[in-house]
């Protein structure tokens, strides 16, 4: 299987239809998965946590200030034990825990995107948390997980490629910021490079980086696809481009 970085947006970027018609192209071009493994930009706990396993994953509504249309989406999809045990397995050394929060449900970086690649709800979905936002702590997580794709499992990182909310523009669509476009060009040549060095150290090497990551939680699970999926000289390939409220959708799947 390969491994995605996907730029999942807010709740409301689901009624985008050219969103949504990218997304489901591209899982319409993917090999169907036997499970899928979710870490998003929305979910930090340390150590590694593994959220609910049961059939009817729960989901959590993680935003404020919506309509109550965005509240009564659902996405009941099968719970992934057999998954979280491997996850268990490829991520705990001596000395190393793990944890388990039985009531953690999928939140909108992992139900949203979904909902629209596989809206049938019928492929075993496990969400982890983000034990760190260090990038080469993040990268060595994701190549402790690469294994899994040999088991018919998609790994994705969710979260978006620039990400500061106060600088969204009001428009949905139209010309960008130049902060937002340098960044997503920069990233853009940056992983088709596989230039990972560049990347780990995108505080210092990225033009506006500070504009476009005030805070790097959506830039974060990236490095988990990469760890898992950049490796042995695999292929980069952009998925997704163009901006939404002048935020850079950009996405990638590594094969």
């Amino acid at each position: 299987m390969p491994t995605l970085y996907l730029s999942h947006g807010a709740p409301p970027l689901a009624d985008d239809t050219e969103w949504t018609r990218q997304l489901a192209d591209w899982s319409g071009d993917l090999v169907r998965p036997k499970a899928i493994l979710v870490v998003s930009a929305h979910w930090e706990d340390a150590p590694l946590t593994i959220g609910a396993t049961t059939d009817d994953t729960p989901l959590t509504y993680d935003f404020w200030g919506f309509p109550q249309r965005y509240y009564d989406v659902t996405y009941a999809a099968p719970g992934a034990p057999a998954l979280a045990e491997r996850v268990r397995e490829l991520t705990t050394g001596p000395g190393e825990t793990l944890h388990q929060d039985p009531t953690r449900g999928l939140d909108h970086g992992a139900y949203v995107p979904l909902k629209e690649m596989y809206p049938e709800a019928d492929i075993p979905v496990l969400q982890v948390s983000m034990p760190t936002l260090d990038p080469a702590r993040l990268l060595e997580l994701g190549r402790r997980l690469a294994p899994l794709r040999d088991e018919g499992v998609l790994i994705m990182g969710s979260g978006f490629t620039t990400h500061n909310l106060r600088e969204m523009s009001r428009r949905t669509h139209g010309d960008a910021p130049s902060w937002s476009v340098e960044f997503d060009d920069w990233t853009h040549r940056a992983v088709l490079d596989h230039d990972v060095d560049a990347l780990l150290d995108f505080r210092h090497k990225a033009p506006a980086a500070a504009l476009a990551h005030p805070r790097s939680d959506h830039f974060a699970p990236l490095f988990v696809a990469l760890g898992a999926g950049l490796e042995d000289h695999r292929t980069a390939t952009s998925t997704v481009d163009g901006f939404w409220h002048g935020l850079a959708k950009r996405s990638f799947q590594f094969d």
